[in-house]
């Protein structure tokens, strides 16, 4: 009888055994697959166990190099910056950063926090982190806050004592005191150098002519100039 060319008979103890070689590769491959991945990755991943950054080094992409062994000590991994911050400014805000500038042994570990400090009225505009997603933490007063989706959807929330929210990376959103009495939160990265981008500062804080900016976004020459002259823009 004919048969396949993947097909093989094998006799055992005078009993014909069809033989498929390529379902017994097939069986092989993918556990040997998964074996040789874990490794991989471990050996990437193990290969230090921590990366504290020498500041006196140029940051790149990655971040910072990292500081010899030898001198790296407990104080890069303790941080005891984050008192209240002073809110006398135009948006009634204080953010009060732990990143790998204020906080070396935050480098390379894909995280970092803040405190956000925000007086009755305080404002943080919208505004982006390029690098990280945020969550936010209320510990006291009453936070509006949300974020506008790529699509152009809002998801606006108020957050009282306790509550948590999140903003996706590189998303617009914002946060407003919408209480009568000073606001306090915790704000936790997943980058330890998130970056940020103001849409208020990054309109009308820097030096495009100011008629540029009112072709793109639609606004009169009186109010343009009007908001460079409060965002220290010029042009």
């Amino acid at each position: 009888m004919h048969q396949s060319i993947h097909t093989f008979l094998i006799y055992i103890k005078g009993k014909r055994i069809p033989f498929k070689p390529q379902k017994i590769v097939a069986k092989m491959i993918l556990p040997i697959f998964f074996m040789l991945s874990f490794l991989l990755s471990s050996s990437s991943c193990n290969a230090l166990d921590f990366c504290v950054a020498d500041l006196k080094t140029p940051q790149g992409l990655a971040g910072y190099s990292c500081k010899k062994l030898e001198l790296v000590t407990v104080d890069d991994f303790v941080f005891s910056g984050l008192h209240a911050g002073n809110t006398s400014n135009l948006i009634k805000a204080a953010v009060t950063p732990a990143f790998t500038a204020q906080f070396p042994g935050v480098n390379g570990l894909g995280i970092s926090i803040a405190r956000l400090d925000l007086a009755v009225g305080g404002v943080v505009p919208m505004h982006t982190h390029p690098g990280s997603s945020e969550i936010i933490v209320v510990i006291q007063g009453i936070i509006a806050a949300g974020f506008v989706s790529s699509a152009n959807k809002v998801y606006f929330k108020t957050l009282k004592t306790g509550d948590i929210m999140v903003f996706p990376q590189g998303l617009l959103h914002f946060q407003i005191n919408a209480g009568t009495t000073p606001a306090l939160a915790y704000v936790s990265f997943s980058s330890p150098s998130p970056g940020v981008q103001i849409l208020d500062f990054a309109l009308f804080g820097n030096d495009l002519p100011s008629n540029i900016i009112e072709e793109t976004i639609f606004l009169d020459d009186a109010l343009v100039k009007k908001l460079k002259g409060v965002l220290g823009g010029t042009g």
